[in-house]
């Protein structure tokens, strides 16, 4: 079974989007560079980001996204971003009536269903999960075993945060990738879980 990854593009002040739900300058280094990062020809990195990124693409298999962020794209018209397979939309509403019905889109009811069904159907491939409030829930409940950000030098001061609501301490490793691109520094954690489960609050306060 894959590795579940949650994963955005971030301000250093840890948000993901501004209060108007815009990107602003977040995306920027996925135009800054001469090397395309897709067929597209739109995406152009840097040779650094094009290393670290264009393998991590190329092992995702499902992604899991919000209803909000489905919304917002419209579904990407029925077709996964970024040559993905499958994406796993978390909503208690289902698939919109008439929305493309051969499209691999799989709407779930709950994180730890959507991380199910996003297990099933990438094998041993990754299972991305967007970062935002079913990211943050997904972290909470354990699901999340590496954190992925890209670090864009911009502070939103408010706005939507990389981890949603959470609010508890979640302990994190030794960053194992720290990559300076062009505007962005990419950045890759594991994430602790037996370790948050098993220390106590004290320790837990001294290690942080």
């Amino acid at each position: 079974m894959g590795k579940v990854v949650m994963y955005s593009s971030v301000s250093v002040d840890g948000f993901i989007a501004d209060e108007n739900d815009q990107p602003g300058p977040l995306f920027d280094w996925l135009s800054s560079g001469d090397v395309p990062l897709d067929e597209s020809g739109v995406l152009k990195v840097s040779q650094v980001s094009y290393d670290y990124t264009r393998p991590y693409w190329d092992q995702i298999g499902v992604t899991i996204a919000g209803r909000h962020v489905f919304d917002m794209t419209d579904g990407w018209d029925g077709t996964p971003p970024s040559g993905i397979d499958h994406v796993v939309v978390v909503t208690h509403r289902g698939r919109p009536e008439g929305w493309h019905p051969e499209a691999p889109f799989h709407f779930v009811d709950g994180v730890e269903a959507a991380v199910a069904k996003a297990q099933e159907l990438a094998g041993d491939r990754t299972v991305e999960v967007a970062a935002g409030d079913v990211g943050g829930q997904a972290l909470a409940a354990g699901l999340i075993d590496e954190v992925r950000m890209d670090v864009v030098p911009v502070v939103f001061g408010s706005g939507k945060r990389y981890f949603g609501s959470v609010h508890a301490q979640h302990l994190l490793a030794d960053p194992e990738v720290v990559i300076q691109g062009n505007r962005v520094l990419h950045l890759r954690y594991r994430v602790r879980r037996s370790l948050n489960a098993s220390l106590p609050s004290e320790l837990i306060q001294a290690e942080v």
